[in-house]
Order: C-alpha cells, then sequence, then structure tokens
C-alpha cells in the first residue's frame, strides 16, 4: 500500500492534479480507497459506489443481497476522480463504474488505481496505478479481506 501510495501520488502530480476525488468500489475497492486516503492526507470527502446494478451481467447474477447505495459527495462534473478498486480482471466491473459515474457527470478525468491485476482482459482497460500484477493459474483467484486489516489471499478455486 505504501508504494501504490507514492506511485499514486508521483502520477497524479505529473499530471498536476491537486485536489484528487477519491471513489472506491464496493467493496474491496472502499478499503483501499479509505487507505489510499490517509496515505495521502486527503482532506476532501471519500465516494463510494455500488455498481450491481450497472454491471452486464446482472440478469445472470442477480442482486447481491448486500446491495449498498452509492455516494458521491461531492461534484462529478469537471472533478478529477481516482477510481480505486481491490482486483483488475476483466475489465467489466470498471465499465460498470465508468457508467455509473457518467451518470452523476462528466469528470474532467478519471485515474485507475488498483491493488491487484491479474490480467485477464475482455475489456480494454489497463490501470494507471497498480499495486501489483499477480500470474495467477486460471483455477485461481485473489480474495481482500478487511477493512482492517487489509489481507490478501491466493484461493484456488474447486473444479
Amino acid at each position: 500500500m505504501a508504494r501504490m501510495a507514492d506511485d499514486l501520488q508521483q502520477h497524479l502530480a505529473a499530471r498536476n492534479i491537486t485536489d484528487p476525488a477519491l471513489v472506491g468500489i464496493h467493496t474491496g475497492g472502499v478499503w483501499v480507497a479509505e487507505e489510499l486516503h490517509r496515505r495521502l492526507a486527503q482532506t476532501g470527502p471519500l465516494g463510494t459506489l455500488d455498481i450491481s446494478f450497472y454491471r452486464d451481467d446482472f440478469s445472470r447474477r442477480g442482486l447481491h443481497p448486500s446491495v449498498r447505495p452509492s455516494a458521491l459527495p461531492f461534484e462529478v462534473e469537471n472533478a478529477h476522480i481516482v477510481l480505486v478498486d481491490d482486483v483488475l480482471m476483466s475489465g467489466r466491473t470498471i465499465r460498470a463504474a465508468l457508467n455509473l459515474l457518467f451518470d452523476y457527470g462528466r469528470p474532467a478525468s478519471i485515474t485507475l488505481a488498483v491493488l491487484f491485476d491479474i490480467g485477464r482482459r475482455e475489456m480494454p482497460f489497463a490501470a494507471d496505478v497498480c499495486g501489483e500484477h499477480l500470474a495467477l493459474a486460471p483455477d485461481q483467484r485473489v480474495e481482500l479481506r478487511g477493512p482492517a486489516p487489509l489481507e490478501a489471499e491466493i484461493l484456488t478455486l474447486k473444479a
């Protein structure tokens, strides 16, 4: 997390972004965003997104029992947003989050920060800041637990 926070700070400085709005995607992305918010000593509010209704596989997955409301306690229009998630895999979660964000307005920019990138893309998204790239076997996934302490575990799925 310390390196990720440093990388994010450098990325934002290189783009002359001094007051970003951090937005975490439920659930793990919110935990990572909270930690980045603390490490970057951000004073503005932290936003959260629940993309459940924006997923393109909603009809197959159904409604998750822990759907939470999204909270964007700042103006999205013309804001510099740092969108944070725990794991970047297919890119479908990021697509859904972008659709939801644009329902609130048109940001000046969006920086994507993820804790883990496992690179199984189905959509053309890449993180601007990544904590770690993981090469996992097809039957493996990474699971984040938190919020405090944040712990990650690589799990092998049962056949």
